[in-house]
């Protein structure tokens, strides 16, 4: 629907360059960006703030809105009583954080779109998510809401603004995890590890029932126990769940990655939006679990997940860009409907394939006249097949008398054939936004796919991304950076998770390419990050640097959701800087933050599992592995190999050419100074705190040295 058609008139989120803004740019209401001009309004009229926080490719974002944001009737209702203003959480996730920390308090589920009424001075005094545009299902329809809220404003004035300064002082109260005198030991791990194993679905993979996300913090946190514990469970639990995610519908069985979770228990029938996070996370986790298990499974889902992002979600520039929607038209050119793009009648395979391919590839896939998803509450599937492994080569192999390979080979070939007929679709809306954080975490998916396959073009496009982050998100004249960048615009200053994850990158970046700058910026920018957003009475990160009047809450996130909380990476980081540079002020204030999240570490470390594996990173201390050998020599290749496959958790890779490149790294690294190779040949150290073995040239003894453990906790 062209906007042209939908209302002529352009309201204020037509300057604006989100991409979730400018989709209700032309809708009747009169939307607001976040600011000052909206705040103003809403003092001088007198009116209450309904806020909508959403984002690009949130399906039911675009539902409300086809049933409310573009209806004349409800636009009245909303100009006349309230001033509206439309937030993308992307952008913004300072404002999203703090209402819907609201929502919670009020006792509400969270989600997406966040629906929240505010008083002119921004407090939150009532709320929900998704309304629908009249009473069914228990619900009350969205107008509907409007008058109440309208009316109660009018009658019950000071007692709205009363409670809304309570929520405000309770969400305050709520922010500190108190002071507690618990100390944190073994029974941190142990316990996390405990609620995975109650949790673990020994079915399908995963945690929990339906929905079920990824959550590739927790498979990071299982690999780490499991080499701690020399424990084969934990490991075991995180390939079988990357078997089943990579097998059902949940996995882009045609085109790579990974849709945003699945909303049965069995990983079949997916949410179908694709998230950059969620792709970086995932290749990260598959490279750990390759490292530990050598897995093919872990290869090959890098391998395609990297094919995908690289293909259809990186600019020309360098930049990822966050998404792409779940919704697009479907093939007959109907309304956008969920995963339209994805899911086939089985008639549009047997028209793409030959006989025998289409009926050995239904075989395969679980393709059906009737549909395979019809156990799924959205009717847009009926009829309709999601791709996923319903069986296995070897069973599809022996129904149809032919060998695993040559089933394997004609598989391949069919799903080529059918992604070349689904190019032919209308693609899902792109949110070509780039994003700081969800960039650094690609920049290090990148860079350690690189160290388990040697493949240079990861490399290559890791270090792209990093220069298009430090070129066009950071501001050289203050040392800082941009949260989001588009169309030539770099604005909102980043946030905790923008420093956190973009610094992992430049450390993942420097073990992979050697080169001191990657280290000297990300100390430099944990420097500015401690500078901006550490507390320096109680410890631990704040999520946003706190000059920004309009932020009620300065909150300091540990939950890891769909991503890694700010604060467990941005610790992790002063771990390892510490390890690599001798900071002693980085490792106190890691210890000092530990102090802060005790209670919940020891209470509910399930909840924060990165923070459990940065905790276990702060015991035991990463080792350092220091190179010192000529970049172009195939000796020094091998040493960075044995150390790149370690299945270690905890480890730096320092490369440096002897001369020059050995005293620029130590400027950073002072112990590196010190090292000599042994008879001039490529040489590696593996230290524990700036104390070094005897060096070796073997890349085998380097191996052994790797994998020997340390004390652990004292």
């Amino acid at each position: 629907m062209t906007p042209q058609s939908r209302q002529p008139k352009a309201n204020d989120l037509i300057t604006e360059k989100s991409p979730y803004l400018l989709q209700h740019a032309y809708n009747p209401v009169n939307w607001y960006p976040w600011g000052e001009p909206a705040f103003r309004k809403a003092r001088e009229e007198g009116k209450p703030i309904f806020l909508s926080i959403g984002y690009s490719t949130c399906h039911w974002c675009h539902v409300m809105e086809r049933e409310s944001f573009e209806s004349e009737s409800t636009a009245a209702i909303l100009n006349e009583f309230f001033v509206s203003i439309k937030v993308d959480r992307e952008e913004r996730p300072d404002v999203d954080r703090v209402y819907m920390t609201a929502l919670q308090a009020m006792g509400e589920s969270g989600g997406w779109p966040l629906s929240m009424f505010l008083t002119p001075d921004l407090k939150p005094f009532y709320g929900g998510t998704y309304f629908p545009p009249e009473t069914r299902y228990g619900r009350y329809g969205f107008p509907q809401i409007l008058h109440q809220v309208h009316e109660a404003w009018q009658k019950e004035h000071e007692k709205i603004l009363a409670s809304a300064e309570e929520m405000v002082s309770a969400l305050n109260n709520r922010s500190s995890p108190g002071a507690t005198t618990e100390m944190l030991g073994e029974q941190v791990f142990d316990a996390c590890f405990d609620h995975f194993v109650k949790t673990y679905d020994s079915s399908f993979g995963g945690f929990g029932g339906a929905p079920k996300f990824p959550r590739p913090s927790v498979l990071q946190f299982l690999l780490m126990h499991g080499y701690e514990r020399k424990a084969g469970e934990p490991i075991d639990m995180v390939l079988h769940t990357l078997e089943r995610m990579r097998s059902g519908g949940v996995y882009d069985q045609l085109g790579g990655g990974f849709h945003r979770y699945s909303v049965d228990a069995e990983w079949r029938v997916p949410h179908f939006e694709k998230m950059l996070y969620d792709q970086a996370q995932i290749v990260m986790a598959a490279a750990d679990a390759y490292r530990a298990t050598r897995s093919p499974l872990c290869l090959n889902t890098i391998e395609e997940t990297l094919e995908y992002v690289l293909r259809d979600m990186r600019g020309s520039e360098g930049g990822f860009f966050s998404a792409e929607d779940a919704d697009s038209p479907d093939p007959d050119g109907n309304e956008p409907t969920e995963g339209a793009f994805y899911v086939w009648k089985k008639s549009e395979i047997q028209e793409a394939l030959p006989d025998g391919e289409s009926d050995l590839f239904a075989f395969a896939y679980g393709v059906r006249e009737e549909g395979n998803a019809m156990s799924d509450p959205h009717h847009e599937f009926l009829g309709k097949n999601i791709l996923y492994h319903t069986k296995s080569i070897e069973e599809t192999a022996g129904a149809f008398n032919q060998t695993p390979a040559a089933t394997t080979l004609m598989l391949a070939k069919a799903r080529r054939a059918l992604l070349n007929e689904r190019v032919k679709r209308k693609r899902p809306f792109l949110d070509d936004k780039v994003l700081t954080s969800w960039n650094g975490l690609m920049i290090s998916a990148l860079a350690r796919s690189y160290q388990v396959f040697n493949k240079t073009n990861y490399l290559d496009a890791a270090v792209r991304a990093s220069d298009f982050v430090m070129t066009k998100l950071y501001n050289r004249s203050e040392g800082t950076l941009w949260r989001r960048y588009r169309d030539g615009e770099s604005k909102f200053d980043a946030h905790l998770e923008d420093y956190a994850f973009f610094v992992q990158g430049l450390i993942d970046l420097h073990e992979s390419t050697g080169e001191v700058q990657y280290l000297r910026d990300a100390v430099a920018l944990t420097g500015k990050q401690i500078e901006m957003f550490w507390d320096e009475r109680d410890g631990g990160f704040f999520d946003t640097f706190g000059r920004d009047s309009s932020i009620l809450l300065r909150t300091k996130e540990f939950y890891d959701g769909a991503e890694p909380s700010g604060n467990a990476v941005a610790i992790l980081n002063l771990v390892k800087l510490s390890t690599i540079s001798d900071r002693q002020d980085f490792l106190e204030k890691a210890g000092k933050s530990f102090s802060y999240f005790k209670k919940y570490l020891n209470g509910y470390p399930h909840v924060m599992p990165f923070m459990v594996f940065a905790l276990s990173a702060f015991h035991s201390q990463p080792k350092q592995v220091v190179i010192i050998g000529a970049r172009q020599d195939h000796r020094t290749a091998l040493l960075q190999r044995a150390a790149f496959q370690s299945s270690t958790p905890h480890r730096v890779v320092l490369t440096a050419e002897p001369g020059d490149q050995q005293r620029e790294l130590s400027s950073v690294a002072p112990f590196v100074g010190t090292l000599k190779q042994l008879d001039e040949q490529p040489t590696a150290f593996v230290c524990e705190n700036f104390v070094c073995n005897l060096p070796t040239t073997d890349p085998t003894r380097l191996t052994e040295l790797l994998n020997s453990r340390g004390a652990g906790l004292s």
